[in-house]
């Protein structure tokens, strides 16, 4: 079964656009396709989840044999004037690529606003979540406090709306202080 669905799963990535594609999507593609659920069963979700992953590690390491294959056939002189050039456009292929930083739960670390809070996308029971959240330590893993605020894409999107009038109001709240 596993290797039916890393099958799946690989073809579905080999096939998409890696700019537009979620692992969410991929489940839910490798899912109808082999009539699974993949989404309800959390060893299920891991298995996709490593699946990507690896199909994305594999995708840097082609670009990155790529880029060194093109690197040697370049005069030394070449090589030095774009040495910064580089290291710009590593950068943004690392943002492209979909390297991305998952929590200890599996959820995607969108940002860190301190060392104790941060927001995260989460799949639950279906539904994406903006998880805005503190976090505590406990056994050397870093784990969700009740303190905090999950999202729907619809609220999100409400929200995010909402943002510049939000900006507005503290600009002027501070001219009043100040």
């Amino acid at each position: 079964m596993e290797r039916e669905i890393e099958e799946a799963v690989t073809e579905i990535l080999k096939n998409s656009d890696m700019n537009e594609m979620t692992e969410y999507k991929v489940r839910k593609m490798a899912g109808e396709k082999l009539a699974l659920d993949l989404s309800s069963n959390p060893h299920h979700k891991k298995l996709v989840r490593a699946i990507v992953e690896s199909f994305l590690q594999s995708k840097n390491a082609e670009a990155a044999e790529e880029a060194e294959e093109a690197e040697a056939s370049k005069p030394q002189h070449e090589e030095e004037e774009e040495e910064e050039e580089e290291e710009e456009e590593e950068e943004e292929e690392s943002r492209k690529s979909g390297v991305k930083e998952y929590d200890d739960d599996g959820d995607l670390i969108i940002c860190r606003l301190s060392n104790r809070r941060r927001v995260t996308i989460q799949d639950f029971r279906g539904k994406t979540l903006v998880s805005i959240r503190e976090y505590y330590e406990k056994d050397g893993k870093q784990l969700p406090s009740s303190k905090g605020i999950s999202l729907t894409a619809e609220q999100w999107s409400s929200f995010s709306n909402a943002v510049p009038k939000i900006e507005e109001a503290i600009r002027k709240m501070e001219s009043r202080l100040n």
